[in-house]
């Protein structure tokens, strides 16, 4: 993406800034090259448990200031945590810039882990652990990470484990932080109407400030992947299905052509090969999404539908046949052309999205060092055979060598 500045402070932290004009609205976030994956056996959880916590009080604010700082002016705070990120991000009106880059430094560089509002905040973290086990289909793919990556860090539970969360303490924190924190693999973004100087001005007063620090955490790489079917009885009226493999990684050659076979297979659109045969023609299930998550090391294909038990098997051999129709036959011309309209439609109206686009501007930075322009996503599109697409399915969607995870009614 060329329409963008990208500034390195002297403390290694990244600026990334897109000025957009005819907006009101100021999106900015700051995003970690630290995730779950990062932590140990026994830190499993805190990760997410950190994120809670920087809304909960700083070396100046205490936790109902930090939450009705941006509330107040009709702005919005948030943040979230995957397997190897974790972002604070806010949007406001543009004339409150100054107030959203202020507070998220504040909460991602200066929390201080009170313990009451940790031993609060773990009944929170404890309930929501309860409310997925609870919905089958968030619990199906926790636990078909766990079955996939098997013991490895990739596998566990973001929200960590009942044990890990209850013995966290302001220490832990503190420790993981420190064993971590690499402000050269911290990405600041924006997008808005402001200048690049103007966002400048409050960086170096709020962030500039902030120590280099080099951490450097070696993450441990993924291997020894082998296929395991598990059947599980819990108390649900569906059978939950979860259905895949490992994949490429974030900078495989082959990235953007299996993301455009998946997408085939199962994306977002109801016209996906699978939602045409499971839910258009025979209606055996609601919905039904094929996913491909890439990572540093390796990635994850998945398959996930739920049904009633007694069309399990029908839906079952559906979705076979569909993986094996694109191994037997390449599309034709038509059917490829198509394919890669929707695509890069797809792709076009995420870029719409302000706050989308500076979250993916920040996750680019990090995991490739650049941010691929559209129209070079386009290309490389544009570029994928048909006979491609067939080698990919070939060898990828081989039900022998996937693993399958079902819930089945008790």
């Amino acid at each position: 993406m060329e329409d963008f500045d990208l500034i390195t402070l002297p403390n290694g932290i990244r600026v990334a800034h897109r000025q957009i004009p005819n907006t009101k609205i100021a999106h900015v976030g700051i995003m970690l090259d630290i995730g779950s994956r990062d932590e140990a056996a026994d830190e499993q959880g805190i990760a997410h448990f950190w994120e809670h916590m920087a809304f909960k009080g700083t070396k100046k604010r205490k936790s109902f200031h930090i939450i009705d700082r941006l509330d107040s002016l009709g702005g919005e705070l948030n943040a979230y945590t995957t397997k190897e990120k974790i972002c604070f991000y806010a949007s406001v009106l543009d004339n409150h810039l100054d107030k959203a880059v202020e507070l998220l430094a504040d909460i991602t560089f200066h929390s201080t882990f009170p313990e009451p509002q940790i031993e609060k905040e773990r009944m929170v973290i404890l309930e929501e652990m309860s409310m997925y086990l609870d919905t089958p289909e968030d619990a199906i793919q926790d636990d078909f990470d766990e079955l996939v990556f098997q013991n490895h860090a990739l596998g566990k539970n973001i929200l960590g484990t009942t044990q890990t969360v209850n013995g966290f303490h302001q220490k832990d924190f503190l420790s993981f932080i420190q064993k971590n924190l690499n402000t050269e693999k911290i990405v600041i973004s924006s997008v808005g109407s402001y200048s690049t100087k103007k966002l400048l001005r409050l960086i170096k007063k709020y962030v500039e400030p902030i120590q280099h620090k080099n951490h450097t955490h070696k993450r441990s790489l993924f291997n020894g992947y082998s296929p395991i079917v598990r059947e599980v009885k819990k108390p649900i009226s569906q059978s939950h299905v979860a259905i895949g493999s490992t994949s490429f990684d974030l900078k495989s050659k082959y990235r953007v052509p299996f993301f455009l076979l998946v997408n085939i297979l199962g994306g977002p659109g109801m016209n996906s090969r699978l939602n045409l045969s499971l839910r258009e023609k025979h209606g055996f299930v609601y919905g039904i999404d094929a996913h491909y998550s890439p990572y540093i090391d390796t990635g994850m294909f998945s398959i996930l539908f739920a049904t009633d038990p007694k069309n399990l098997k029908k839906s079952y051999n559906l979705v076979s046949k569909e993986l094996n129709l694109l191994k037997a036959k390449p599309l034709g011309n038509m059917q490829l052309h198509k394919a890669k309209q929707q695509l890069k439609g797809q792709l076009a109206m995420s870029e719409e999205n302000n706050n989308a686009l500076m979250l993916m501007m920040a996750k680019s930075l990090l995991d490739l060092n650049r941010v691929p322009d559209l129209n070079e996503l386009f290309e490389t599109i544009d570029g994928v055979t048909a006979t491609q697409l067939q080698e990919l399915a070939i060898e990828c969607f081989d039900m022998e060598k996937m693993c399958r995870l079902t819930f089945h009614p008790e």
